[in-house]
């Protein structure tokens, strides 16, 4: 049985081709013509509202620039721009799969980061779709959404930073917190729920809150899972089997190749490779720790076969993991492009 989550990915909006792949659909579109920046407002000009009917009507319908030159408002105006190009860039791919892989290979990325990473969510719950294990779902929003670290009582836990803000903001009770916080009322004090074996279940009816937390300790499940979702990753894309395991530390006099899973443990490893020391405070910016190996090393680049990869997480010096998912399809060497 298939278990829905994610709702807000806009998942149920796309439709699954033969290759297993998200065929871009008008109705996905749409969703993104009825944000509301682009949606018509009581002051929008004759010229937006007609243009933004037309849209939609027939979401792929070419609309030029001189189109929305017409447009009284400067904002909307700018809006429609960064949402069409959008649209431009989905509809070449034909695919979110294709789309999301072409712009990262383009190095040219000029839409906004937070529909990249509605196409990286969508994507996943896409790989996930017969997922029955929660923390593995949790975990793979690691890869979309920035995450707060914190160290309490030996353990290393990451909880959404959206979420944590705003709990921090007001105190977890909405508006009303708020104006408590903001008054220097005393609130309730509220924790976030670890997920663990025992109350996992709890995190289906929740995946849209992002509010639950994951301890990412070494040997903890959601250090595992997080490596099943790197391989599923991995595999979606390029129809490559890896196997990836978890790893405390890189001890390998062989070390060949290597994959930041962001900014900072890419500089990180780097130094690393390079036979240089890390203070302690940069070896405790280090999340995890894993060792890939790419099971048809025929696809591998010929003077890396029998090398394994190694990758790394890492926090900012501010606490928190931004991920991307895209070094890990961009930075594998493989010996030829897939």
């Amino acid at each position: 049985m298939m278990i829905d989550f994610w709702k807000s990915s806009g998942f149920h909006l796309l439709a699954l081709n033969q290759q297993g792949h998200l065929d871009v659909t008008a109705d996905f579109i749409r969703a993104y013509l009825t944000r509301p920046e682009i949606h018509p407002i009581d002051e929008s000009c004759e010229n937006e509202i007609a243009t933004f009917e037309k849209l939609m009507a027939d979401p792929f319908v070419k609309i030029d620039d001189a189109e929305i030159a017409k447009f009284a408002d400067e904002d909307a105006r700018e809006n429609y721009h960064v949402v069409l190009g959008f649209k431009e860039m989905l509809t070449r791919g034909g695919t979110i799969e294709n789309a999301y892989l072409n712009l990262m290979k383009s190095g040219d990325i000029k839409i906004p980061p937070v529909f990249i990473d509605q196409m990286v969510a969508v994507i996943l719950r896409n790989i996930l779709s017969h997922c029955h294990d929660p923390i593995r779902v949790k975990v793979a929003e690691i890869f979309y959404r920035e995450q707060n670290v914190s160290t309490d009582e030996g353990r290393l836990m990451l909880a959404d930073e959206e979420i944590v803000e705003m709990f921090a903001k007001t105190g977890g009770a909405g508006g009303l917190g708020q104006l408590l916080v903001e008054s220097n009322t005393p609130t309730p004090s509220i924790e976030l729920d670890v997920l663990s074996e025992d109350n996992k279940e709890i995190y289906w009816p929740r995946s849209d809150k992002f509010d639950t937390v994951i301890d990412f300790r070494f040997t903890q499940p959601a250090l595992d899972a997080f490596a099943r979702v790197i391989e599923a990753w991995i595999k979606h894309f390029y129809q490559l089997e890896v196997r990836c395991q978890p790893r405390q530390s890189i001890d390998d006099e062989k070390w060949a190749w290597h994959i930041g899973l962001d900014a900072v443990s890419t500089k990180l490893l780097n130094t690393l490779y390079e036979e240089k020391s890390l203070s302690f405070e940069e070896l405790n910016q280090i999340v995890a720790l894993f060792r890939l190996e790419i099971i048809d090393q025929n696809a591998v680049e010929l003077s890396l076969r029998g090398r394994p990869v190694y990758l790394g997480l890492a926090m900012t010096n501010a606490n928190k993991v931004q991920m991307k998912p895209q070094n890990l399809l961009l930075n594998l060497p493989l010996a030829r492009e897939l």
